[in-house]
């Protein structure tokens, strides 16, 4: 889409000598026309343009030199000696450059004020994508985006609570975002493990006081309050409830989703799109409970061994030069004699005299007696497993292993059903004569909706089920069959 006519030198502006001015000026648009401040009760004029642009090219003049003057001394450089800038041209000139450069590249674009029957200037659709991004850069600390994991159980709960499609979304949405934030949370514990291999030489305090001040205000949070692994159980339970939902109200959510959501539509599998989003949110929420927020947790801990480490070094090497300093003083003693030896002395003399010296009490320092030394070897030794330990494990085991069915043995079983019967089962209507039945009837639902066959279908009924083993709500599974 980048290469079509009205954008086929789109990044042009940016490969060249004079790309750093392009980004200061992008951002400086970006922040008059969609930034915080922005004034979106008066378009921008040319005037207006040349004037926004006009410091941001005088406050860049001198980097502007030195890029030119490293792209000269560098042979075979990568740099595109454009033709953005005239040489010899003044403020005034260059900014009028870069506003034709910026319109003729595709990345701004004029339309008529008719309030102000002037014309005016605004970013294109591409033009403010890259914009936004070139501005987010320099404001990723004032970004403050950690509550996602509440806000998509917060959402879900209120998508259950008031069967609204837009609160489903909103969770949807959230659900994308928490995967975001842990991964930028990896990249920033990251750079701050790169910056220290290359400034180990020095310690790194204010890099160190930063992490510790971006730790309380929101690592803190992200790791306790928001921590996925709190919420994950939760945003489980009320997917589960809506996927359970009655007929009425899941069709009526089903519609509103085709209807404000067509995205969703066409990138679903299956047929129905409101199970494809909740399936979507369970997954990314599971992302980043297996993946993200470890390597998160793993990159804060490389990052505090690596800074604890560095922090030691240098203590142990002021405290090395200290013990140094009175070598020195000795061999410098030792050259001197006579009066300059006398003189250095009572120097020295008087620079140590504030000096406490305390000396360790030799009977403190006892040996341990042969049977204390027995005593911590036999604590350091292997335990020995005994046989009722193994059995005992080994009944475990085998206990949990009773309870445990196969979800593929459960769907082929209510298959073979399904098509001995040839009409839908009611969940109500299953055998229950065995152990293995009840642990059957009690799975089915769940095996039936992790099977991913869109030929089974699921349908919570209005009444309630009761036997002598359990009690709950009465499900309705049904196989379509296939038609050509």
């Amino acid at each position: 889409m980048f290469f079509e006519p009205d954008r086929l030198n789109f990044f042009r502006p940016l490969a060249g000598k004079h790309r750093g001015v392009v980004v200061a000026c992008v951002r400086a648009l970006y922040e008059r026309l969609h930034g915080p401040s922005a004034d979106y009760g008066q378009n921008l004029t040319r005037d207006g343009l040349r004037d926004l642009l006009l410091p941001v090219v005088q406050e860049s003049r001198q980097i502007l030199l030195m890029q030119e003057e490293a792209a000269e001394a560098a042979a075979g450089s990568a740099l595109v000696d454009d033709d953005l800038i005239p040489a010899g041209a003044d403020d005034q000139q260059s900014s009028s450059a870069l506003l034709r450069t910026l319109l003729r590249d595709g990345w701004l674009e004029t339309f008529g004020d008719r309030a102000g029957l002037v014309t005016a200037y605004r970013f294109t659709r591409a033009g403010k994508l890259f914009a936004e991004a070139f501005w987010a850069i320099d404001r990723r600390s004032a970004r403050t985006r950690q509550r996602n994991v509440r806000s998509c159980r917060n959402a879900l709960n209120a998508a259950l609570r008031n069967v609204d499609a837009y609160d489903l979304i909103d969770a949807y949405d959230y659900a994308e975002k928490v995967i975001s934030d842990l991964s930028e949370g990896v990249d920033y514990f990251q750079e701050l493990v790169r910056r220290l291999m290359l400034e180990a030489s020095q310690t790194p305090w204010d890099g160190f006081m930063e992490f510790l001040d971006r730790f309380e205000k929101e690592f803190k949070k992200q790791l306790t309050a928001d921590s996925i692994e709190r919420h994950r159980q939760a945003i489980r339970d009320v997917i589960a409830r809506l996927h359970s939902l009655e007929q009425d109200k899941s069709r009526a959510l089903e519609e509103q989703l085709n209807d404000i959501a067509r995205w969703a539509s066409q990138e679903r599998q299956g047929p129905s799109t409101l199970d494809w989003m909740l399936d979507r949110i369970e997954e990314m929420v599971e992302a980043a409970c297996t993946t993200k927020h470890p390597e998160l947790i793993k990159a804060m801990s490389v990052y505090m061994q690596r800074a604890a480490s560095i922090v030691q070094q240098a203590l142990m090497l002021r405290g090395g030069q200290t013990r140094q300093a009175y070598s020195v003083a000795i061999g410098k003693t030792a050259k001197l004699s006579g009066d300059a030896q006398d003189a250095l002395l009572e120097r020295l003399g008087a620079a140590i005299a504030p000096a406490e010296i305390r000396l360790l009490d030799p009977s403190g320092f006892k040996l341990r007696s042969a049977s204390q030394r027995r005593k911590a070897l036999t604590v350091t030794a292997q335990p020995k497993v005994t046989r009722d330990a193994r059995l005992a494990a080994a009944m475990y085991r085998a206990e949990a292993d009773a309870f445990a069915l196969s979800n593929d043995d459960i769907v082929h079983r209510i298959r073979a059903e399904l098509r001995l019967r040839d009409r839908p089962i009611r969940l109500s209507t299953l055998p229950v004569a065995t152990t293995t039945d009840v642990l059957n009837n009690m799975q089915v639902v769940e095996a039936v909706r992790g099977a991913r066959d869109e030929r089974l279908t699921v349908q919570k009924l209005p009444s309630k089920l009761w036997n002598e083993f359990y009690a709950g709500d009465d499900y309705q599974i049904e196989m379509k069959h296939d038609t050509e």
